[in-house]
């Protein structure tokens, strides 16, 4: 019981050491807040807000939705049948099985801004290379994701479809999938969250979409526009979160 508190200790005193460094580094202060007066100046130049342009930046947030359903939606259809090769109980080859885990990791560790540069470097500006540097990213994550579902999956219903002589493809499909099926739903709207937040960050740098309205209202002083934006952007992320509750509550 000593050695278990004097370890105990021993972890606190090293995490301590770790945040006084991280806040050393990142210039933590909270003595900083101690004037609003110049916050508050800001935010008040956020109203009224401008709402005759309100139409365009509908449209701009449907075209963000957009883009951000379709990064999510392709990213799950491509990596769901990797999913199965990244899996150890449903893999059929090591060599793939590590060539896959790769694969899912390299894109997984590339963020979808970078991707974006890159794309919108070589493809131009518009929303498809955001489209396309969502997609990348998301199947590395969803890839992951699925794979360790698959790996926590009961064997019961793969071993019965192999008994009454079903290919091991087929019993991966019908004895796997309908077990993690809503957890993959769960997934997919989680990550159709982020895409959206991402899609927003894609847009600083021509992704098009509600996000580049934004940098362009801030950098332009507009802040009557940035706050139509952001009421925008907030009614997007909710109602995303609701009827993706809704969704997962008829599934299960």
């Amino acid at each position: 019981m000593v050695w278990f508190k004097r370890r105990q200790f021993i972890v606190f005193l090293g995490l301590l050491v770790v945040v006084l460094l991280s806040m050393r580094l990142t210039e933590f202060d909270l003595s900083k807040f101690k004037d609003f007066q110049n916050m508050s100046d800001f935010l008040s130049k956020w109203f009224p807000m401008n709402t005759e342009s309100l139409p365009f930046l509908f449209q701009e947030s449907l075209l963000t939705i957009a883009i951000a359903f379709l990064g999510s939606l392709f990213g799950l259809i491509i990596a769901l049948p990797l999913s199965f090769y990244a899996a150890r109980n449903t893999s059929n080859n090591r060599i793939i099985y590590t060539i896959t885990r790769f694969f899912l990791s390299f894109l997984r560790s590339v963020p979808e801004f970078v991707f974006g540069l890159i794309l919108l470097t070589t493809l131009g500006l518009g929303p498809f290379p955001a489209v396309i540097a969502i997609v990348l990213h998301n199947i590395g994550v969803l890839g992951k994701l699925i794979s360790e579902l698959i790996e926590a999956a009961d064997k019961g219903p793969i071993e019965a479809m192999s008994a009454v002589g079903a290919k091991k493809w087929i019993g991966n499909l019908f004895g796997v999938l309908p077990q993690i099926w809503p957890n993959v739903l769960s997934q997919f709207f989680y990550r159709f969250e982020v895409a959206i937040r991402t899609s927003l960050i894609l847009g600083l740098i021509g992704g098009g979409g509600i996000g580049q309205q934004l940098f362009i209202h801030f950098k332009t002083f507009q802040y009557q526009l940035v706050s139509v934006d952001v009421l925008l952007i907030m009614i997007m992320v909710i109602l995303v979160d609701y009827m993706g509750g809704k969704i997962r509550e008829k599934v299960i």
